[in-house]
């Protein structure tokens, strides 16, 4: 792939962190394998985890984030802030173990960028539990955060639960994305020379007479858009 131009290697599934757990491997020992092959200037991105399956791994995930071949970049679903909330979620993790993962790898991997999800108004979620959930954005300050309101998938159990009124579900959505909007994660780019790699082209210029713009991405996966 690399000799044909490819210079971005995804690698993903239904959960990346619970790779090798069924044959006597682990994802860290994949990672390892396939960094030793991977030619400069290929890049390798890893796909999301659950927290559960990366707390085990924090040490050697660390370690390969850090890798000149990979980059400093993870997708770990977190959901909601509230213990209570995880629980009727059946997550198998609690907040505090959550912390561990996020405050491991922000301490670890320098520029470290962490993508998580939430979901806004599950059954039974409170108002306390969603302060929780604000709390924990607020905390970290994630540079991806994927907001959605809940949906009720049939055959689940939640699906036949009561419903959080739909005023109530937008209402958190709102006040989520607004503190999104409230902060920056890019400052520590300002005067800073950094390498990015170009992917390809943004074909939709934002008028006819602009000429398409360069995409990219740093070494933590950050955006980069070039004239």
């Amino acid at each position: 792939m690399v000799e044909e131009g490819v210079l971005e290697v995804w690698l993903t599934s239904e959960d990346t962190g619970a790779y090798g757990r069924d044959i006597g491997t682990s994802l860290p020992q994949l990672l390892r394998k396939i960094i030793a092959v991977m030619p400069p200037p290929a890049m390798l991105r890893v796909g999301m985890t659950n927290p559960p399956y990366i707390l085990e791994h924090l040490d050697a995930m660390s370690d390969i984030l850090n890798h000149p071949r990979v980059y400093g970049f993870l997708h770990v679903p977190v959901q909601s802030g509230s213990n209570s909330v995880l629980d009727k979620m059946n997550r198998e993790y609690l907040i505090e173990e959550f912390h561990e993962v996020c405050d491991h790898l922000l301490e670890h991997v320098p520029n470290m960028t962490l993508a998580t999800d939430i979901i806004c108004g599950f059954p039974t979620e409170t108002d306390p539990d969603f302060d929780e959930t604000l709390r924990l954005v607020e905390r970290y300050k994630f540079p991806v955060l994927n907001i959605s309101q809940f949906y009720p998938r049939p055959g689940t159990v939640a699906a036949k639960w009561k419903k959080v009124p739909t005023a109530d579900v937008k209402k958190r959505s709102t006040a989520l994305t607004k503190l999104f909007d409230s902060y920056s994660t890019n400052d520590h780019y300002i005067a800073e020379e950094v390498l990015v790699w170009i992917i390809g082209y943004d074909d939709r210029p934002a008028k006819k007479q602009d000429l398409p713009q360069l995409l990219g991405h740093t070494k933590s996966y950050t955006k980069v858009v070039l004239d």
